[in-house]
């Protein structure tokens, strides 16, 4: 394990292909960065497991000569570098073939979340102008209501609409030889959408370079091993599984996992048992749901992951301990966003101090930065909004939103929008969504620590606070909470659960209002929408005030 001050001390600004933030690049091309430079041998690229159990395992040299067949008909067809291709399929090989082929003639990959419906769907593809789809016979009939559809390639369709075309056929009737353009490294090579956390999605474009930024994220935070069977959750039509279940682990030189089934804690144990998994990646929802099956859970995969890894929401102290106690693993937190990938970070494979509840380090290659309203660089102790320092951040590829002006560009400070605080002991902790901090009767509350002190609790699997308006108090603090089964909503079990938190943190930081749910509002990658909430309760006093 290397050392986390070494790392930042002796990163090498000039040995990354890149030479400046704002220089040029190397020529590159995404294909020989994640296929052709590791198709020297057998070695095997991609596992791949259906819903209903059918296994196949692919390699690079196989996956390249599938991918230059596709790009060479992309290429008949007049696309050309920086032209889009967009992909709404389940995660099958024919997906990964899809991207690496698109990749390999210059041409820019949009993921498309397979939960989209019609509507979320055009307005996606709208921002991006593309001009082909890859889809399946599940997915192609949202494409009717879309106007303005891009050409339909479909994979395993038993009859195909007029103008569509047949995936394997096409490949079938195309050579292998397929020289890759080579493109300088500020090239795009994915157009994304962000996640919607806060409001509509914005689109941006991922430059090649990014791909270094994705390896030394692979390597320092996740320690990819050659020994390691990786498997990232995540879904790899968004940000988390594109850039870390295909793009980094294959530029690495390693295989990933592909699933195409349903989430459960009976196929999460039985795969990380069949594939050997011994590193794992995903997201706390995902974990959050493992925990709650307990013994199911940790009998059937004890002693079998080394490392486990965290992304999209911050960690509850809970599920820390659960992995060390009833796993024997240590579970790491990571931070990050679309637009400019994982950047803060308790690492595995750099040795440095781990604090309960922080969100760790910044990445090697990046400085993080805590700004107050003014944009001064905050001390220890003080919340103020994360923020990447862009001039001194080579690894930081985000040049703003595409075909929208970015306002979260501040002189050479890139604005996370979320609110932390720096630790005496230079790790990172995180507070909440600038928009989600509450301030209730003069004090500053960050939801994340209202919720973990809920989710303690056994009976509480998931829960959600926001600040409601209050005349006395500006904000008073209401929790959503999700509840085990076995356990009733009752107004004994909220004062319980009030009472609970009153304990855990302070006078001023418990819920005063709970309300008992089903389910709470998530984006289709599983990160809470606070906001939905928060405009619900509006909503509701507006109209009794009315």
């Amino acid at each position: 394990m290397r050392d986390y001050d070494s790392a930042m001390t002796s990163f090498n600004y000039h040995q990354l292909a890149a030479q400046d933030l704002h220089g040029e690049l190397a020529a590159m091309n995404a294909c020989i960065e994640c296929c052709d430079r590791h198709a020297y041998s057998d070695a095997v690229a991609l596992y791949c497991e259906t819903r209903d159990g059918r296994a196949t395992q692919h390699t690079f040299r196989e996956l390249q000569i599938q991918a230059a067949q596709f790009g060479n008909f992309l290429r008949s067809q007049g696309v050309k570098p920086g032209d889009r291709v967009a992909g709404l399929m389940p995660r099958t090989a024919e997906l990964l073939i899809a991207i690496l082929g698109t990749w390999r003639i210059g041409a820019v990959y949009q993921p498309l979340f397979t939960a989209f419906g019609p509507k979320a769907i055009e307005q996606r593809l709208s921002c991006s102008k593309a001009r082909w789809l890859l889809t399946d016979p599940h997915n192609r009939s949202k494409l009717d209501e879309i106007a303005d559809c891009p050409n339909i390639i479909v994979v395993g369709a038993d009859r195909l609409d007029l103008d569509d075309f047949d995936f394997w056929d096409v490949l079938s009737q195309h050579s292998a030889d397929c020289p890759p353009a080579l493109l300088d490294g500020n090239a795009p090579f994915l157009l994304m959408c962000t996640s919607g956390t806060t409001g509509p999605a914005k689109p941006l474009e991922v430059p090649l370079r990014a791909i270094l930024a994705f390896k030394s994220y692979m390597r320092d935070a996740i320690e990819l091993r050659d020994d390691d069977r990786f498997w990232n959750l995540a879904d790899p039509g968004w940000a988390y599984g594109l850039y870390y279940a295909v793009t980094g682990p294959l530029a690495c030189g390693q295989a990933t996992l592909f699933y195409d089934g349903p989430f459960s804690v009976e196929s999460t144990s039985r795969l990380i048992n069949k594939y050997a998994i011994s590193n794992l990646a995903g997201s706390p929802t995902a974990y959050r749901l493992l925990i709650a099956a307990g013994a199911e859970f940790s009998d059937a995969i004890r002693g079998k992951l080394r490392a486990v890894s965290s992304a999209g929401e911050p960690l509850n102290p809970q599920v820390l301990r659960w992995f060390a106690e009833e796993l024997g693993v240590v579970i790491h937190d990571h931070y990050g966003q679309t637009e400019v990938g994982m950047v803060l970070c308790n690492h595995h494979g750099l040795s440095h101090p781990i604090r309960e509840g922080s969100a760790g380090y910044a990445v090697p290659g990046c400085r993080i930065v805590v700004l107050d309203e003014q944009r001064r660089e905050l001390p220890p102790g003080q919340p103020g909004v994360l923020a990447v320092d862009r001039k001194r951040s080579p690894l930081c590829w985000f040049d703003g939103y595409y075909g929208m002006p970015t306002k979260a560009f501040v002189d050479h400070y890139y604005l996370s929008g979320d609110i932390v605080e720096l630790n005496d002991d230079g790790s990172i902790s995180f507070v909440g969504r600038n928009d989600d901090v509450i301030t209730t009767s003069g004090y500053r509350v960050g939801p994340f620590d209202v919720e973990s002190a809920l989710i303690e609790h056994p009976a509480v699997v998931e829960a959600a606070v926001i600040g409601k308006p209050d005349p006395q108090r500006t904000e008073l603090i209401k929790a959503f909470v999700v509840l085990h089964s076995g356990h009733a909503p009752s107004p004994e079990l909220a004062e319980v659960l009030r009472l609970h938190v009153r304990n855990r943190l302070a006078a001023h930081a418990y819920p005063r209002e709970i309300d008992f749910v089903e389910q709470l509002p998530k984006t289709p990658s599983g990160k809470l929408q606070r906001f939905i909430l928060r405009n619900q309760e509006i909503a509701k006093q507006q109209t009794v005030e009315s």
